[in-house]
């Protein structure tokens, strides 16, 4: 390619194959991510000088995607894509080997490579920070919401408990004066229901951390053997194989002993009940900055996406009727809170779910 006229097609082509890899930027979709840039593809392999035998290929940040007849038995040229200023990833463009050498790129196609890469890195860092936005939004949103929903709940708690009260009381001074039999067993349905319902207002004001706390320092490792101890009648009816990692047995926290409890309880008959028959179960206790950090890892079906967010609301459950009330991890959550920590979950490998409590330390 000696003509002038030749090289100035040549950075026509390049130009075009900015300008277009520019514009499919502006306007891509966050949320198909993958289809803009394979479309940044086949700019480039339009861009080069010989388009017909030029294909290209593309890893970053999770996304892998190349043009239609990309293999590996290519002469190529490289750039690598940053990702704030850490390097996660490359583009490739790559002529057939047995038809081509190092030297028919040109040197301005490896300038257009860096550019295109520079630009692909931009993107990338855009929609990261747009996702970490979105994930914080969506936090402070579930964050406002189960607050509205305790000061809402811990008001009806109130409400409901000097009736059960005397429901339970009224019962009980009749049953005393009633000799008919049928009527006593009556009374005494009526007693078991104000009973049950007494506590489930119970665990709406742990939710709503209405409780009062007898705050002291409890030994973690021994507290979460107790809980295991409690349910090894359930973990040996499915027969799961129970893993235990403890970084440091003498790990102490300052909590309400029998609180700490119902939430490691909780958490752990959740994980043995969706667990499949012969499932492991991870639980996990470690250090981590200024504060301490139990996971509880289980090998269930895991959950939903789109009930990701509803899983800490009250009376929200995916077992059947029967099976649960919806308090359990609301509860969890709001007793977590009055703890000054953090209670997350996320997907396990290969499948299940992983939910993460960050308590401070001492």
């Amino acid at each position: 390619m000696n003509s002038v006229e030749a090289k100035l097609r040549e950075r026509v082509k390049e130009l075009t194959c900015l300008y277009e890899v520019t514009s499919i930027m502006v306007n891509s979709d966050y949320d198909a991510l993958e289809t803009s840039l394979e479309t940044i593809l086949y700019c480039i392999k339009r861009g080069w000088q010989f388009g017909d035998d030029a294909e290209a290929h593309l890893v970053a940040n999770g996304y892998e995607v190349q043009t239609e007849d990309y293999d590996l038995d290519r002469i190529t040229l490289t750039s690598e894509i940053k990702i704030f200023n850490k390097i996660g990833g490359r583009i490739t463009v790559g002529y057939p080997e047995k038809k081509y050498m190092k030297e028919d790129f040109l040197i301005e196609e490896q300038t257009l490579l860096d550019n295109i890469s520079l630009a692909v890195g931009n993107l990338l860092e855009r929609k990261l920070i747009r996702d970490s936005e979105t994930a914080t939004r969506r936090q402070m949103e579930r964050t406002d919401r189960l607050h509205i929903l305790g000061e809402i709940t811990a008001g009806i708690a109130h409400e409901l408990n000097t009736p059960l009260a005397n429901i339970l009381g009224f019962a009980e001074l009749l049953k005393d004066k009633v000799k008919n039999e049928k009527n006593v067993r009556d009374l005494q349905k009526i007693m078991d229901n104000a009973i049950f319902s007494r506590e489930i207002v119970k665990k709406l004001m742990f939710f709503a951390c209405e409780m009062p706390q007898e705050m002291g320092i409890v030994e973690l490792v021994p507290t979460v053997e107790n809980v295991l101890k409690l349910l090894k009648p359930q973990l040996r009816a499915k027969k799961i194989d129970l893993v235990k990692t403890f970084s440091d047995d003498s790990l102490k926290l300052r909590a309400d002993t029998v609180q700490l409890t119902q939430v490691l309880f909780n958490l752990i008959m959740n994980a043995v009940y969706y667990s499949p028959v012969g499932g492991n179960i991870t639980i996990g206790i470690t250090e981590k900055g200024k504060h301490i950090r139990v996971w509880i890892s289980d090998e269930g079906k895991g959950i939903d996406p789109e009930i990701a967010e509803k899983v800490f609301e009250p009376f929200f459950t995916t077992k059947p009727t029967g099976d649960g009330s919806g308090l359990g991890l609301s509860v969890v959550h709001g007793i977590i809170s009055s703890h000054e920590g953090t209670i997350s979950h996320e997907p396990n490998t290969p499948k299940g779910t992983v939910f993460t409590i960050e308590f401070p330390k001492l």
